[in-house]
């Protein structure tokens, strides 16, 4: 990651960018290893879960790698804003049909307000460009 650019985006959002960085590396390869699990979450109207699973799951870990340097990280950022949005389906279905996975429903309505924290995240450490008033002078 480039340090310099980094300093330049202030700490918080670095610390952003690093945090989204991790949520859809760790995620990525998590695709991967729980293919199987993943594919689970698959609203059954979608066709192909684990082809869908494997191919979103390259699509983190690109975006992942994306938003680390400065040149893609708008683009990278964008993608995963859509992509975020398009795994919404596998949310709601598991909140519809919660008896088929072992997970708390309190956990499944809490996944809908972290999901939009996390979209705000992606836009704030990705595309937002903070201006400090030193950048001004170059």
């Amino acid at each position: 990651m480039d340090v310099v650019h980094l300093r330049q985006m202030g700490k918080p959002q670095a610390a952003g960018l690093c945090f989204v960085f991790l949520w859809f590396f760790i995620g990525g390869i998590m695709h991967f290893v729980a293919t199987g699990t993943e594919a689970s979450i698959v609203p059954p109207w979608m066709p192909w879960p684990v082809a869908a699973v494997l191919i979103s799951g390259v699509f983190e870990l690109l975006g992942a790698v994306g938003i680390l340097y400065p040149p893609t990280r708008k683009a990278a950022g964008i993608g995963l804003f859509l992509l975020t949005i398009a795994v919404t389906p596998a949310h709601f279905y598991m909140l519809q049909r919660p008896e088929l996975f072992p997970v708390p429903l309190w956990a499944l309505w809490l996944r809908l307000p972290v999901q939009l924290g996390l979209l705000w995240l992606i836009w704030w450490s990705t595309w937002k460009q903070r201006n400090r008033p030193e950048d001004q002078l170059r």
